[in-house]
C-alpha cells in the first residue's frame, strides 16, 4: 500500500495536481493539460488522463462523396488497410490496381460527417473526413508521396511511421529507402555470381543486410535486339545433389518487397531490381536458386547463391536517396 501511494503521489506531482478539501472530499485541482474527473463534464475518463496536444494529431483530409458517382483516391504505395467510420461510406480496392481506392455514399443525403482511415504497404497512415456532397468537386484524388521533417507546423496529413508484421522491427519507410539507396549506386560488390545465355544476361550485383533482412541487387542485360519479357522470378532452395528417382524438397522464398521490379526488358537496354527478404541462412548440402523465366520464350536464366556468399552480405552504413 504505501509503494503504490508513493506512486500515485508520484504520478500527481509529475502531472501537477494538488489536492482540495472541499465538504470532507478531495477532489483534483487540474492542470489544463489533465483532463477532469467529473461526470458534468463531456470529457469523463476512468482515472486522470492527459490531454492530446496538436503535435500529436495527424490532421485529416477533406473528401466529398456522392451516391451516384465514384470517387477514386490514389495513394503513392500499396493499400492494406482501410477503415470506414459509418456505414453510409462503401469503399475498395479498384479492379486491378493495389494503390486505388473507390469511395461511395451508400445512402443519399447522409446529414453527418464521417471519416475515412487508411493504411500504405510504405507505412504511411492517412486520415479522411467525409461528408456528403450532390457534387463532389474532386472526384479522382492523388495522395502526394513526401515525408515530413517532425515538428509541429510542417506536419503532414500522412504519417510514415506504421510497423508491418513481415518486416519485423524495421520501419517500411527505412525499407523503401535503403532498396533506393542501393538502387541509386548501382555498385557491383558481387562479380562472380550470375549467367548468360541467348543474348540476355542475369547478374547478382550485390547482398546486403540491415536489422533482420536481407537486399538482393539484380540486373538483367538485353544483349540482343529482342525485347525480352519477364513472366516471373523465383527464389528457391534446393539440395544440392539430388539421387534419381528422388523426390527433389523445394524452399521457396517469396520476396517481401521489389524496388524497380522489371517486366520487361527492351533490346540492348538492361533493367537493375532490389528485393527485400526475411533473413534466412542456407544448410551446407542446399544453395539458393535464382530462376528467371521469360513469357512465351525459352530464354530461362538462373544462378546459384551459396550460404558463404550470404554470410558475406554487405552492410547498410548510409542512405544515397538523391
Amino acid at each position: 500500500m504505501f509503494a503504490l501511494a508513493m506512486g500515485i503521489a508520484t504520478a500527481n506531482a509529475q502531472e501537477n495536481v494538488t489536492v482540495e478539501t472541499t465538504n470532507g472530499s478531495e477532489q483534483p485541482t487540474l492542470t489544463k493539460e489533465v483532463y477532469p474527473q467529473k461526470e458534468a463534464d463531456g470529457d469523463l475518463y476512468h482515472g486522470l488522463s492527459r490531454k492530446l496536444t496538436f503535435d500529436r494529431m495527424i490532421p485529416p483530409h477533406g473528401l466529398e462523396v456522392t451516391y451516384d458517382k465514384t470517387v477514386h483516391v490514389i495513394f503513392p504505395a500499396e493499400v492494406r488497410y482501410v477503415d470506414l467510420g459509418s456505414p453510409d461510406l462503401i469503399a475498395g480496392k479498384a479492379d486491378g490496381a493495389e494503390n486505388v481506392i473507390r469511395v461511395k455514399a451508400t445512402v443519399r443525403n447522409f446529414p453527418n460527417e464521417t471519416n475515412m482511415s487508411v493504411i500504405t504497404e510504405d507505412g504511411s497512415f492517412y486520415t479522411f473526413n467525409v461528408k456528403y456532397a450532390a457534387e463532389p468537386l474532386l472526384l479522382n484524388v492523388e495522395m502526394c508521396d513526401f515525408i515530413h521533417d517532425g515538428s509541429t507546423v510542417n506536419r503532414p496529413n500522412n504519417a510514415q511511421e506504421i510497423y508491418l508484421k513481415e518486416l519485423g522491427s524495421e520501419s517500411p519507410m527505412l525499407v523503401r529507402l535503403i532498396m533506393k539507396s542501393i538502387h541509386k549506386q548501382n555498385k557491383r560488390e558481387v562479380k562472380h555470381i550470375g549467367c548468360k545465355r541467348f543474348g540476355i544476361q542475369y547478374l547478382l550485383k550485390g547482398i546486403y543486410t540491415h536489422n533482420g533482412l536481407l537486399y538482393f541487387h539484380t540486373e538483367i542485360k538485353n544483349q540482343s535486339n529482342v525485347p525480352f519479357d519477364v513472366d516471373y522470378i523465383t527464389w528457391k532452395i534446393v539440395d544440392k545433389k539430388v539421387a534419381k528417382r528422388t523426390a527433389v524438397q523445394e524452399q521457396i522464398i517469396l520476396p517481401l518487397r521489389a524496388q524497380n521490379y522489371a517486366t520487361l526488358v527492351p533490346g540492348k537496354k538492361s533493367e537493375r531490381t532490389v528485393f527485400t527478404m526475411a533473413k534466412f541462412t542456407i544448410p551446407d548440402d542446399k544453395c539458393l536458386v535464382v530462376e528467371l523465366n521469360e513469357k512465351n520464350g525459352g530464354r530461362h536464366q538462373s544462378f546459384v547463391i551459396e550460404n558463404e556468399d550470404l554470410v558475406r552480405a554487405g552492410t547498410i552504413n548510409e542512405l544515397q536517396v538523391r
